[in-house]
């Protein structure tokens, strides 16, 4: 399941979602909105994405992993809109039958999605200042 959307997103439904009575391991990656970057106090982002554009790569993601690892079942969910602090930007779920596996696949999609996909946020600081992100250009 790969899904852009503006509504919260239920890290607990995908959860469920992704279970298998085949899989031993599901490994569930939040990203969330943290108040600090470095020593800079964060009040919210804002996320765009180029929605086909978007999908298309979250979806190349997907099948690749799948040819890495035995995964049983994935979703990746990226939310786009206005967030405020510790809402939920990012969701990824991956069951397979061992952890190593679930977890290696997990931190895969979620770094390289971090890299290439066509999604973009806008920090804005506590002093009023903004900051576009680019994909890939900012460490983890």
């Amino acid at each position: 399941m790969i899904e852009i959307t503006e509504a919260p997103i239920d890290h607990a439904a995908l959860t469920e979602r992704v279970r298998s009575n085949r899989a031993g391991a599901i490994c569930t990656f939040l990203g969330t909105v943290r108040e600090l970057t470095g020593d800079r106090q964060t009040l919210a982002l804002d996320y765009e994405a180029y929605p086909e554009m978007a999908l298309k790569k979250l979806a190349e993601l997907e099948q690749e992993a799948r040819k890495r690892w035995p995964i049983i079942e994935a979703a990746i969910v990226h939310r786009v809109g206005h967030l405020d602090l510790g809402e939920i930007s990012v969701v990824v779920a991956v069951s397979c039958p061992h952890r190593n596996e679930a977890f290696e696949a997990c931190r895969w999609l979620i770094d390289t999605l971090k890299q290439v996909a066509p999604i973009w946020k806008r920090e804005t600081w506590a002093d009023g200042s903004h900051e576009w992100v680019h994909p890939g250009l900012r460490g983890p």
